[in-house]
């Protein structure tokens, strides 16, 4: 039997990528088709992602597709960056650009609708982490400043289903996706409609919940002939970037942990059943869906966020790459300063290195100079956060964890690896560096019958990608340092 072909788009807030993959014989081959740039656009004060030329730039890759491979792709599919919607009319055009969840709106959104819901119900009827950033806040956000956009909403789509929607003609939400909302109730299985009431929201814009590997339909005749692609289907993956990834991760059994590392680093377990008690609530432990009806049990993480805005005040002098930031740090002195990466000051700074050296002013330490000094503060701040994250799963976890799994962009660090494994002292098992493609092709795989099952996902990512193993050494140091984070933690959260 020949080779099988998948087109899996995989958006982020930083760039998009058109992956092809090629499964035979239980093995997968990728390969890039198309690369293009994104971000976040200021329009008139407020933070926005421009969906017509992203989907411009899917339909120039599935045009580079139907020219140059051969046969065509069995299916497409789409994973994005999480909580971020658009909204549609009653005659399916879509209302403006969507926002970004880094927009300023949703400033004091939380504490405003903890007056109509508690925090503590909220969590006992969704399991969801508290970011500011969450889609319940931002259609709070909406409701509270008279959204012109919202009264004239019929249907509400998540990015990806919106541009399910704008291949297919198709309105549907797919579960990973529709998890990471805060507005999902994973005991109920469906929306919740007690916090839709409190929003004042009708839960008619909301859309039938599918599970991931769920056919949604073809691609429609405008699509097929704008591209040359025939009517292929496209398929409703792990749409959730982190589910993507977690599914393509190379691992067994269950005494495991997880980083997919990226602009956020996504750290935790996967949980045959959502984990919804005082302590994870406490502890601020969200509860994603996940392949084959699991949970992502995890915590959100500022991740390279913070090295990538650094590179971006520094290309004025020069233009770094990650490699030559990583190879700097190599010879910075270890523990020189520590930041604690989701203080909220470092979410959306106008200068981050600024931001940085602010913060080790406030809290009594010497500033870092030069990109090496930036780049080896991230590094350990961020291991050491990993170590924190990592005692508090073991507080909800039932499970022992003896290896951490760590995938995608920040997987070809080896200096973050090697610092990571000596901060959590187990081994720390590196790569695939695209799980988030690779997932998505996988679960079509899955759609369409060509893989069984998660297990089976997770036999042919093993066959298929290498990966490497860092095995903890020099620990004294990292308690000590650890002690110092510690409270430089308790200082941030107390502030």
């Amino acid at each position: 039997m020949g080779a099988r072909l998948f087109l899996a788009f995989d958006l982020g807030a930083e760039s998009g990528r058109a992956m092809l993959g090629s499964l035979r014989d239980g093995r997968l081959d990728i390969r890039e088709l198309h690369r293009f740039p994104n971000a976040m656009a200021s329009l008139r004060g407020h933070l926005h992602w421009d969906i017509v030329q992203l989907f411009q730039e899917m339909k120039r890759a599935m045009t580079i597709c139907a020219s140059e491979v051969t046969p065509q792709p069995e299916s497409i599919a789409v994973d994005t960056w999480g909580v971020d919607f658009g909204l549609l009319a009653s005659d399916g055009s879509l209302l403006g650009f969507p926002y970004a969840y880094r927009d300023s709106r949703t400033d004091g959104a939380m504490a405003q609708f903890f007056q109509r819901v508690p925090r503590e119900r909220i969590y006992e009827l969704t399991g969801i982490q508290f970011l500011p950033l969450n889609s319940l806040f931002q259609l709070f956000a909406m409701v509270r400043d008279g959204s012109p956009l919202l009264a004239a909403a019929a249907d509400l789509l998540f990015m990806p289903d919106l541009f399910n929607y704008l291949l297919t003609g198709e309105k549907q939400t797919e579960f990973t996706f529709a998890t990471t909302s805060q507005l999902y109730n994973p005991v109920k299985a469906g929306w919740e409609v007690e916090l839709l009431d409190a929003l004042g929201v009708s839960p008619d814009i909301m859309q039938d919940i599918v599970p991931p590997g769920t056919v949604i339909g073809p691609l429609d005749d405008e699509a097929s002939r704008d591209t040359g692609l025939a009517r292929v289907p496209v398929v409703a993956t792990a749409s959730h970037d982190t589910a993507a990834a977690v599914a393509a991760a190379p691992a067994q059994g269950r005494d495991w942990a997880y980083i997919s590392s990226g602009t956020w680093s996504l750290m935790g377990v996967e949980s045959a059943e959502p984990i919804i008690t005082e302590r994870s609530r406490d502890l601020n432990f969200t509860n994603e869906g996940s392949v084959g009806g699991t949970f992502r049990v995890l915590k959100n993480i500022m991740g390279l966020w913070l090295l990538r805005q650094c590179r971006q005040a520094w290309q004025g002098e020069r233009s770094y790459t990650y490699r030559d930031l990583t190879e700097l740090a190599q010879s910075a002195a270890p523990f020189a300063a520590l930041i604690e990466p989701d203080h909220p000051d470092f979410l959306s700074p106008p200068d981050m290195p600024e931001a940085i050296r602010a913060f080790c002013r406030r809290t009594g330490q010497r500033e870092p100079e030069t990109p090496a000094h930036f780049t080896r503060c991230i590094f350990e701040s961020l291991a050491l956060k990993y170590r924190l994250v990592l005692d508090q799963v073991r507080q909800v976890y039932p499970h022992p964890v003896n290896r951490l799994h760590v995938f995608g962009g920040g997987a070809r660090s080896e200096l973050l690896c090697q610092l990571t494994a000596d901060a959590v002292g187990i081994p720390v098992i590196a790569g695939p560096t695209e799980a988030t493609a690779v997932g998505n092709l996988l679960v079509q795989a899955l759609a369409l019958g060509d893989i069984a099952s998660l297990a089976d996902i997770r036999v042919v990512v093993r066959e298929s990608f290498p990966v490497r193993e860092h095995e903890p050494d020099q620990t004294g140091d990292w308690d000590a340092a650890y002690a110092r984070f510690q409270e430089l933690h308790e200082g941030a959260v107390n502030q």
